[in-house]
């Protein structure tokens, strides 16, 4: 039970947006008491064994790092390391009857050979580079005023400084810019995945979706860059924990939230546990959950439903396989994100198919491997062994699509998931899964149902909500974005404004609108 009756802020949830804005409140010398459901804090960002009698903690929701500032490590005095990828992004293809496809990496000459390996010429890599030189100019510019009060669009179009990167990435549809800036389906597909990664909808939606998810994908850091944690996500989401303990916050696990009454100065939080129920009362309540959550604890009428659309599939090997194009080492492949039918047509093609209620035949996925930059994750023996992880994510796979049979849905989408990846393969990915001590191959899916119910994301939906303009809109309102209709109850999760990703973002916006306050 709490130590008290009265905090200056109540938290609703110990995910890593709860506990950035703990961390932040309690070193401002604010009484902070955050209330947890689960067992353990970290919410999505959390590693841990997944498979019976294995030394593995897999990060096994939230993957890399990228929206994370370094502001919010360095304020925080987080202990926390990520490990920059040499590689970028590998893409099997088959042209002409052989085996190829296109390899990025840090080094721009070899960027270049395999652009002109791929396509026979220049030209795409010269267009890639224009292509993200662009969207770097925009990271550079718009990633640092995620933590500053929310801008209007005039404001933030002042700071782009460029009419034509603004066009291209905040007015116009993303695949406008892709059909007009490229000409191989593939290249146009790699650059499409940033705009549909757990966003169900079209190159050319109206809505601009993709384009908001385009930019939180390549915005990161100022340089777009995704990184990987050392020791899992996990890592970061106890060292959260750590911190705000140690400033003063009060942390209970296994206390549920009930219900909130706030009249906007005060409000009373009710809350069950192992031990009975109980209240508490608070001047801020901050809530690391859903806009959906937050509604059903007011009493209040809920927002239009969200959807997910992506399995998420997490995989122990005993190596790596062998893939079909020689010219490149599996280590490098599976290194950065290695894309799986995910061509330009393939993905509008797969969307299609989810839209009109029917499972991709042939699913779009990525995947990458944590133990090649991090071999922290997994125990000494396996590591001598040359035991892998993997991890895939797998796109254009909306709830609706497991209403009805959740799991022969998921059991149909994964074999035809891994059959797609077998086809760059040089042995069947079968023959690479290491066995739990069981004796059952190590590897477990997740869908949207199965995500909203582990983890109460809406739908599955693993922004809560679709992204926002990083600017101020009629649906993202007030100073820092955060501010609901109550002047005391703020959003601190992924549904608010600027939220969405492992980010800290709406964490942080949430501690500065209450300590301006």
């Amino acid at each position: 039970m709490p130590q008290h009756r009265n905090y200056d802020a109540v938290i609703v949830g110990g995910g890593h947006n709860g506990l950035v804005s703990a961390a932040y409140l309690a070193r401002a010398g604010r009484r902070v008491l955050v209330l947890e459901r689960l067992g353990r804090t970290g919410g999505a960002a959390i590693s841990a064994p997944a498979f019976p009698g294995v030394d593995a903690r897999l990060s096994r929701y939230s993957y890399l790092v990228s929206l994370l500032p370094r502001k919010v490590v360095e304020d925080l005095g987080l202990r926390f390391q990520v490990r920059k990828r040499h590689v970028s992004s590998y893409t099997p293809a088959e042209r002409g009857g052989r085996d190829t496809g296109l390899l990025v990496t840090r080094d721009q000459g070899r960027n270049r050979e395999s652009f002109a390996r791929l396509t026979g010429s220049d030209d795409e890599y010269e267009a890639w580079q224009e292509f993200y030189g662009a969207a770097a100019h925009v990271a550079q510019r718009v990633f640092p005023t995620l933590t500053e009060p929310l801008p209007t669009a005039d404001d933030l179009r002042r700071r782009v400084g460029d009419d034509r990167a603004w066009h291209m990435f905040f007015e116009a549809p993303l695949g406008e810019a892709i059909e007009t800036s490229f000409r191989d389906d593939l290249v146009r597909g790699v650059v499409l995945t940033d705009g549909l990664i757990g966003t169900f909808t079209s190159a050319w939606a109206e809505d601009l979706r993709q384009n908001r998810t385009f930019l939180y994908h390549v915005i990161g850091g100022g340089t777009g860059d995704w990184n990987v944690p050392v020791g899992g996500m996990g890592a970061f989401t106890d060292e959260l924990a750590a911190a705000a303990r140690a400033a003063g916050a009060e942390i209970l696990t296994g206390h549920e939230v009930t219900g909130i009454a706030a009249d906007g100065a005060r409000a009373e939080v009710a809350f069950a546990s192992g031990d009975g129920t109980g209240t508490v009362e608070a001047r801020h309540v901050l809530v690391n959950a859903s806009p959906e959550a937050l509604a059903g604890l007011l009493g209040e009428t809920a927002p239009a439903p969200a959807e997910g659309a992506q399995l998420k599939v997490n995989m122990l090997l005993k190596r790596l396989p062998r893939l079909k194009d020689a010219d490149v080492d599996p280590r490098d492949a599976f290194s950065g994100t290695f894309h799986v039918s995910e061509t330009y047509e393939q993905l509008e093609a797969a969307y299609a198919e989810a839209a009109a209620g029917r499972l991709p035949s042939r699913p779009p996925s990525e995947i990458y491997c944590h133990s090649l930059s991090d071999p922290s994750i997994l125990g000494a023996d396996l590591v001598r062994q040359g035991y892998q992880t993997l991890t895939l994510f797998g796109l254009h796979a909306p709830a609706r699509l497991f209403q009805g049979d959740n799991e022969a849905a998921k059991a149909a989408l994964l074999d035809a998931t891994i059959a797609q990846l077998d086809r760059y393969l040089d042995e069947p990915l079968a023959d690479c899964l290491a066995e739990d001590e069981n004796g059952e191959p190590c590897i477990e899916a997740k869908t949207p149902a199965d995500l909203e119910r582990d983890l109460r994301l809406p739908g599955g939906n693993i922004f809560h909500r679709d992204l926002s303009w990083p600017y101020r809109t009629d649906g993202a309102p007030g100073r820092w974005g955060v501010e609901t209709a109550h002047a005391n109850v703020l959003l601190c999760g992924a549904g608010a404004a600027r939220g969405g990703g492992v980010s800290g973002i709406p964490g942080h916006n949430a501690a500065m609108a209450v300590l301006e306050a």
